[in-house]
């Protein structure tokens, strides 16, 4: 199977809604607040699942890195309903009648997502059936049904359950006398019916532990890999749930196992918390997590052959609308493949990255502050490794003449180095502050076990501020330097996790300027103190003070010079674009003459390509080998390129919810290095696809090789600063004779 060229499946809309391009541009030139201008956001972002689902289906693609998109098509689709479904029904459980941007209610987003996403989970299971099993096979690793076992392998397989299983099983009856049991979100359970002597029929449930390997291994993995020329080593699996309904009669001696049926329900993940009523932010967090686990159910997932005499005893004790039932014909919750994935077979994987260090940091016997010292230093992840940002932290935890460390953290990981450092800082006498973020949606209870670590080692730890989620990216160091103090700053795109710097593409920037750290010191009183965030920064922009503002000054600048006579350009990379007054602005850049060229990963309300609205805008969104996640807000600004990095995407919430940071690139040679960097991503065809003004997103039909960006960066960072900077344009972008170009496409 080939990588479609054709365009993704239409948004669902309701039929009366249809409407030509010619119509809407007559209607919205005037009017940009018409519906008819903005895509659903819920729909948008399910059809960024679907580009995640083609890098699966792409052959391209090693198999087992196809494997590894299914598995992460599996886990945002649950995040997707623990958020965005739950919030939805939410609003029609209240009445609400408010509508999005789109103009569509709760409830016919709701109706318009159950379609998309059976759609969706239908091709996912005919894919994984169709093309991922015997593509397996292929290459010796066969996931079997239980069925299908031979009478060896189903006695080694049972030996398996009754050491290793059957002890951690739990079954639960309900009946008059015991109550439904409560299923926990995302478990994975077996619905069963008995048969006692009399005949009569009794229901009971059995979980599925989620501390067990989900696909169990018919023959030991323990053998090393095969060396080249050796007969392939074949291994073999059968999913956990199939192996326990086999084995029922254990659990229910005495009984006739009338039948079985796999089951797993998905619940609200949105657990208010009452900051204002709390006279204690870590216990009401704490407390939060605790309701979350009872929370609504809002998705229930069956089998195709569970009957109706079972699915209404869920439905009816999970209080469930039938509409929230998804039958699924194949493995019940995709996530578990991955597994798979950590197989022995580097043959099936992507080759390692071993992250590039630059030149600057790598040489030498020169500390890092004496780097930062010559100049600042721009690191691009993972295509540039971010040790550099843990030996910052390690080295000023252990020098003599660092005095303070100050920083936010946000989502910090398992066995954190970061912390580590910090820990050592206070072990030598280091002042250390931390805002550690506990609201970090799924990373709460992480974040309050790391909260209480630093506490106990004399950290002085904020745990946020009231009304706002503290997502900025920044950590500061204060050194003394002879007479002089001195201030380095690290600011970043992403959060301080080592593990996630692997696989998300974010830039940091290390730097000793004075505005810089000046602007740092004041932004961490206000937040460790009672000093007031609404001051006036230097030269960063701050959410929710001066960041939306500013930006749109950069743009009506844009404005303004293409008025002129200059070209006006923009550029801005993100993972999702939703605030409608930011997309109000972009129309009237475009209305103005202004090209824009918008890298958005994930959702876009934004809908290109309208005559008289959006023509000179362009949607592009990447997928691929890692998960793009660096913020980067370009304007040409006449020939004096500007540029800025950053926390934040173009959402309400991040503009005005948020404390989030944007930061100035003002060295000539690391604005070059940016929209080079941006210049390449643009001429991504491999992984790059492009949103249409009908809200598909098709491929190039380019006639010459595709360019993938990601495996360009991965080895040519040192040549980004060689490229000659060119003016920018929405110029066709031609691939380069020599692997380089620059923003017009040329070589």
């Amino acid at each position: 199977m080939q990588p479609s060229k054709q365009p993704l499946p239409a948004q669902p809309s309701e039929p009366s809604a249809a409407r030509s391009l010619e119509t809407v541009a007559a209607t919205s030139i005037q009017n940009l607040n018409s519906p008819d201008l903005y895509f659903n956001r819920e729909l948008s972002l399910l059809q960024f699942q679907k580009r995640v689902l083609q890098e699966g289906q792409d052959p391209a693609n090693p198999l087992l890195e196809r494997v590894k998109f299914l598995s992460i098509l599996g886990s945002n689709i649950d995040e997707f309903f623990m958020v965005r479904v739950a919030g939805l029904l939410k609003q029609v459980a209240s009445g609400s009648t408010e509508v999005g941007i789109d103009g569509r209610s709760a409830m016919v987003q709701l109706a318009m997502i159950r379609q998309e996403v059976r759609r969706l989970s239908e091709e996912a299971q005919a894919f994984f059936r169709d093309d991922l099993l015997p593509a397996l096979e292929c290459e010796g690793i066969r996931v079997r049904d239980y069925s299908s076992l031979n009478r060896e392998e189903r006695a080694a397989a049972n030996e398996y359950f009754q050491k290793n299983v059957f002890p951690v099983l739990t079954p639960l009856a309900f009946d008059p006398s015991r109550p439904f049991p409560h299923i926990s979100s995302r478990s994975l359970n077996l619905a069963v019916v008995v048969a006692d002597s009399q005949g009569i029929e009794h229901f009971a449930r059995v979980k599925v532990p989620d501390t067990l390997a989900q696909l169990v291994p018919l023959v030991p993995l323990t053998q090393p890999i095969d060396s080249p020329g050796s007969p392939r080593r074949e291994v073999s699996f059968v999913w956990l749930e199939q192996l326990i309904a086999a084995n029922l009669e254990l659990l229910f001696s005495g009984l006739e196992i009338v039948e079985s049926h796999p089951f797993r329900v998905t619940r609200d993940a949105e657990v208010p918390i009452q900051e204002l009523e709390s006279g204690d932010l870590l216990e009401t967090v704490e407390e939060a997590l605790r309701q979350r686990r009872f929370a609504s159910a809002v998705r229930l997932q069956v089998g195709v052959n569970m009957p109706d005499k079972i699915l209404d005893v869920l439905t009816v004790n999970l209080a469930l609308d039938p509409q929230d039932v998804y039958r699924i014909n194949g493995p019940i919750g995709l996530t578990r493949l991955i597994e798979l994935h950590s197989l022995d077979r580097p043959d099936l994987k992507d080759k390692p990255l071993i992250p590039h260090i630059p030149a600057n940091l790598a040489a030498g016997d020169e500390d890092i502050f004496a780097r930062i010292r010559k100049e600042d230093v721009l690191l691009h992840h993972p295509f540039e490794s971010f040790q550099p940002v843990v030996d910052f932290l390690n080295k000023a935890a252990h020098d003599p003449d660092v005095l303070a460390i100050k920083m936010t953290l946000y989502r910090v990981g398992r066995n954190s180095p970061i912390v580590a450092a910090l820990l050592e800082a206070i072990e030598n006498g280091k002042q250390v502050a931390v805002l550690l973020e506990l609201k970090a949606r799924f990373d709460e209870e992480s974040n309050i076990e790391w909260a209480r670590m630093l506490e106990d080692a004399g950290v002085h730890v904020v745990y946020g501020m009231v009304g706002f989620k503290v997502h900025s990216k920044i950590a500061l160091i204060v050194r003394r330097e002879g007479s002089l103090i001195r201030r380095y700053v690290h600011l970043g795109t992403g959060n301080y996790n080592p593990m996630t710097a692997r696989v998300y593409t974010d830039f940091g920037l290390l730097t000793c300027n004075d505005d810089i750290a000046e602007d740092t010191t004041h932004f961490f009183n206000a937040l460790t103190g009672y000093s007031s965030y609404k001051r006036q920064y230097r030269k960063l922009l701050v959410a929710p003070i001066n960041l939306r503002q500013r930006l749109e000054e950069l743009i009506l600048r844009e404005v303004a010079l293409q008025q002129a006579g200059n070209e006006g350009r923009v550029i801005l990379k993100m993972n999702a674009l939703e605030d409608p007054q930011m997309i109000q602005l972009l129309y009237r850049a475009s209305q103005a003459g202004v090209k824009i060229d918008l890298l958005v990963r994930g959702l876009c309300s934004l809908r290109p390509g309208i005559p008289g609205v959006s023509e000179n805008i362009r949607v592009t969104s990447i997928v691929g080998r890692f998960l793009e996640h660096s913020r980067v807000f370009y304007f040409r600004n006449g020939g004096a390129e500007e540029v800025y990095l950053g926390s934040a995407d173009l959402m309400r919430r991040n503009l005005n919810h948020r404390i989030e940071i944007a930061f100035p690139i003002e060295n000539p040679k690391l604005v070059r290095r940016l929209s080079n960097t941006l210049s390449i991503y643009l001429q991504d065809e491999a992984k790059a696809r492009h949103l249409q003004s009908d809200g598909t997103y098709v491929r190039a039909n380019a006639k010459t090789p595709f360019r993938d960006s990601q495996l360009w960066l991965m080895s040519h960072q040192e040549d980004l600063l060689k490229i000659a900077k060119r003016p920018l344009s929405l110029g066709p972008r031609r691939p380069a004779k020599n692997g380089t170009s620059d923003l017009h496409g040329r070589t």
